[in-house]
């Protein structure tokens, strides 16, 4: 909630009029390893116990990558206790008075030191009651509720409240429509037709399932994807008007136990002897006999960030940050290196072209969410310096306001950033700084006030 102006400049109104900015830091956003954690049964048990096997043969806590100390240090470490809703100080400019609504970001932030290997992007606490992902990827806003996202699990429901708390509701199975127990942390919802669209992959078949939620919230049958013939990390995928678009990538489950045994290193890793394929299917495809494939050599997309249809729909346009270092993204985070591409596929003949947009390190790009799924212009993408720290924000002229947090690491202190999307340096309107370090997350939201009462409603229902 923002302030219409900073109390410090002349002509403010009565604080009567003011709508205040609310900071929370919440370490039980989703559900926590010690407030939530049930007494050992055999399935928690066994469990625990693969864990023990993996961080003892497998996957030793030896590689930077994966070693706690080094993961978690700086303003990646955890931030350990709880901060009620804090009124902030705007230290320069004034926030918008057409800003209405929250400002959500998630983020790893573990409550207890790792027994073994930790990497920013793991699963989590694997606990059968409870749950087996810690919704730290991202929130998203459909089906007339909020939800934190993490690819390992279900979403798990959340709200604001009207003092400008966050509450968490729960692990959600809409209505116990899910036989499985995950999907993507970057659903999609057409914002013409209120669908959201969404998927799962898995380490067994089939890989990948394609599924939707109507503009009722509820869930539809699911669309296996046995075309896609071997367990690939699926992590993202985009939607035009008539399509959804999918990337096979060079990462891969490595899913013979013996060889990571033998062998070492992560269930997780880059095969170069792939050629990476894109999948396009139609949005209400019934199986998936209409899915086709196009190999596009060379392009691994683990972000897409629009799509839309050409040529009455005989041709999809993709835009994407395509990392060229692909075996670096889980080891070597600091030389990861992804470039923006416009890949054009023509459905009829196959013909892939491909156009470099930029070159610069981007990822974690947004666009105005109103053309999701629609010929777009601008796009507002992240600098990796390196990756997963941020430098800066490279923009395009549009309409609008651009939100994050930035954190100071030499005074230690993080603050709250609205810049002028219509600028070309993306001009700060207003800085304010907030009374608690926030560590570094993934994906943030800005959420309507106007989205925030419907989820309060339905919450009630």
């Amino acid at each position: 909630r923002s302030p219409i102006s900073n109390p410090s400049e002349n002509n403010v109104p009565p604080p009567s009029k003011y709508k205040k900015l609310y900071t929370r830091t919440n370490r039980n956003a989703v559900a926590s390893p010690a407030k939530l954690r049930p007494e050992t049964t055999l399935v928690t048990a066994l469990f625990t116990t693969v864990e023990d096997v993996f961080n003892t043969f497998i996957d030793p806590p030896s590689r930077p990558s994966v070693d706690p100390k080094d993961v978690l240090s700086g303003n990646f470490a955890p931030v350990l206790d709880e901060l009620p809703p804090t009124e902030c100080e705007i230290i320069h400019g004034s926030l918008p008075p057409s800003l209405d609504g929250a400002y959500i970001r998630n983020g790893p932030s573990p409550q207890f030191l790792p027994r073994g290997p930790y990497h920013l992007f793991d699963a989590g606490l694997y606990n059968p009651v409870n749950g087996i992902g810690l919704a730290n990827t991202s929130l998203a806003f459909f089906c007339n509720r909020l939800f934190a996202l993490g690819e390992s699990d279900l979403p798990y429901a959340v709200r604001l409240t009207n003092t400008g708390d966050i509450e968490t509701i729960g692990r959600f199975d809409f209505d116990g429509k899910f036989l499985e127990m995950s999907m993507t942390a970057h659903p999609k919802t057409d914002p013409q037709t209120g669908d959201t669209f969404a998927f799962r992959y898995s380490p067994v078949p089939p890989f990948l399932t394609f599924f939707r939620f109507d503009s009722t919230g509820k869930k539809q049958r699911d669309v296996p994807v046995y075309s896609l013939t071997s367990p690939s990390f699926v992590h993202d995928f985009a939607i035009t008007k008539r399509h959804a678009i999918f990337g096979e990538i060079q990462i891969v489950m490595r899913m013979n136990i013996m060889d990571l045994v033998l062998e070492g290193g992560s269930p997780v890793g880059a095969d170069n002897r792939k050629t990476p394929r894109v999948g396009v299917i139609p949005r209400y495809a019934g199986d998936d006999s209409e899915m086709k494939w196009f190999e596009v050599p060379g392009f691994n997309i683990i972000h897409a960030i629009n799509a839309w249809d050409e040529n009455d729909g005989n041709t999809v346009v993709l835009i994407a940050p395509n990392v060229m270092s692909i075996e670096h993204t889980l080891e070597r985070m600091d030389l990861f290196h992804a470039l923006v591409e416009k890949v054009k596929i023509d459905l009829v003949t196959g013909i892939v072209t491909r156009h470099p947009i930029s070159a610069r390190n981007l990822d974690f790009a947004v666009i105005n969410p109103a053309f999701l799924g629609r010929r777009s212009r601008y796009v507002y993408a992240a600098i990796g310096d390196p990756i997963p720290k941020i430098s800066g924000v490279e923009a395009e002229e549009d309409d609008g306001y651009v939100v994050t947090y930035v954190h100071d690491e030499v005074a230690g202190e993080s603050k709250f950033l609205v810049m002028d999307a219509k600028s070309p340096e993306l001009e700060i309107v207003a800085a304010v700084r907030l009374p608690r370090r926030v560590p570094y997350g993934f994906h943030g939201l800005f959420v309507k006030e106007s989205d925030i009462n419907k989820a309060l409603t339905k919450t009630k229902d």
